[in-house]
């Protein structure tokens, strides 16, 4: 099982990078957030932000921020039931946001908070499957991918791995490239991995 980087001066600079990318992030980013939360008041009634209980550092929980992308009465507070491609749960402007990756973006305030990272394995919900079983019981590596801060993006993310975990290879290869990433760890693979999800996420749009 891999072992987080404990040494001081990676640590440091890991948290400069976090700050620094998340404080940026959310000062350019403060317009688009404000047009944002317009058109989903615009497009249904209920909240501008979804608040959901997620693994964070060590397993211990904290409440991730997300904008709404669900009808209210159609979310899954719990986030077991995953969502698939084109969930007629999902508002108009909701397929738009996770499309472009846009509904992650306030997790950059849990970052500031120290909650979570730029880069790490995606924080999960509590009771989450893998090809129709609990994560913990499909592949008993599982909880080691929690030795980190979860991260807005990470290595699974970049190769093709986000979304649906609902086969045994989807979940699998997710698992595989959180953990890789753990006994990888650096902040030059954090810049390239930031880089990366620039381009896949927000400018290509693969998300849904």
């Amino acid at each position: 099982m891999p072992r987080a980087r404990h040494d001081r001066a990676y640590l440091i600079a890991k948290r400069i990078f976090d700050i620094a990318v998340s404080l940026t992030a959310l000062v350019l980013l403060a317009p688009a957030f404000l047009l944002i939360a317009i058109a989903i008041k615009r497009s249904s009634p209920g909240p501008v932000f979804f608040c959901q209980d997620r693994y964070g550092l060590n397993g211990e929980l904290f409440c991730v921020y997300k904008f709404r992308t669900m009808r209210p009465d159609d979310g899954d507070q719990s986030g077991v039931q995953q969502t698939v491609k084109d969930d007629p749960r999902v508002t108009r402007i909701g397929k738009l946001l996770r499309k472009t990756s846009f509904d992650e973006l306030p997790q950059l305030l849990n970052i500031l908070k120290g909650e979570m990272s730029v880069v790490g394995p995606r924080p999960h919900v509590p009771g989450m499957l893998a090809a129709g079983k609990l994560y913990e019981d499909f592949d008993s590596r599982y909880m080691g991918r929690h030795v980190v801060k979860p991260g807005l993006t990470g290595l699974a993310q970049v190769n093709g791995f986000r979304g649906e975990t609902m086969t045994a290879q989807a979940a699998r290869g997710r698992l595989d490239h959180d953990l890789d990433y753990i006994r990888r760890q650096s902040l030059p693979l954090d810049i390239a991995i930031t880089a990366r999800t620039f381009w896949t996420e927000f400018v290509s749009g693969s998300g849904y």
